[in-house]
């Protein structure tokens, strides 16, 4: 069960637009449009189901959730339908697994509506103007910011996902347009080299 009672948080309305997924192609999150105003509402991927179930599109949602700071989020602790159902974050089950999916090459090129955000705010990828999800992990997502910003042009490549709420490109390569992809730079991993370099390194 989550931590915050979901009735002492603030509550945010609007009409629910689309899902967003994750790169298992799980629903872990949402477009919630308020007037002119558009919320990203994050949640957890053990929501997925009574999420798709229950959410249609161009109904109205409230979200009880909090803010973390420096991000456009809204990171749900509780989501309550058109019809008045609550569902609540109330932990994912031991036995959660992701599932068992078949990814395959895939592109995009587009225009980014809104960047997407991890639930304490880390940038994660975007969402294009055409509903494809662009996901990258949070520290390369870093070195290539402006190109998930809103706004911005962007194409990418790597191993997606088609679903019926839409799909998912796990990047691997990125750039303002096909014409200048480049490959996204992968954290090193940590203890794997010695601290003055490989030992190979001065063997030229």
């Amino acid at each position: 069960m989550h931590w915050i009672d979901p009735d002492s948080l603030p509550e945010t309305a609007g009409t629910f637009e689309r899902f967003v997924l994750n790169p298992h192609g799980e629903v872990d999150g949402f477009v919630l449009r308020d007037k002119k105003t558009v919320v990203l509402v994050h949640t957890p991927p053990h929501m997925d189901k009574e999420l798709t179930r229950h959410l249609k599109q161009g109904e109205t949602v409230r979200v009880r959730g909090v803010r973390p700071r420096g991000a456009a989020l809204l990171a749900a602790v509780a989501v309550i339908t058109a019809g008045g159902r609550e569902i609540v974050d109330n932990g994912p089950d031991h036995d959660h697994e992701h599932p068992k999916v078949k990814h395959a090459p895939m592109a995009a090129e587009g225009t980014v509506e809104l960047s997407l955000f991890g639930p304490k705010g880390e940038l994660r990828g975007a969402l294009l103007s055409d509903g494809t999800v662009l996901r990258i992990g949070p520290k390369e997502a870093e070195h290539v910011a402006a190109l998930l910003a809103p706004d911005a042009m962007v194409a990418a490549r790597g191993d997606g996902l088609q679903t019926k709420h839409g799909r998912v490109i796990h990047v691997d390569e990125i750039g303002p347009d096909e014409d200048r992809l480049k490959r996204i730079k992968k954290p090193k991993p940590k203890d794997k080299m010695p601290k003055h370099g490989h030992p190979h390194a001065h063997a030229a």
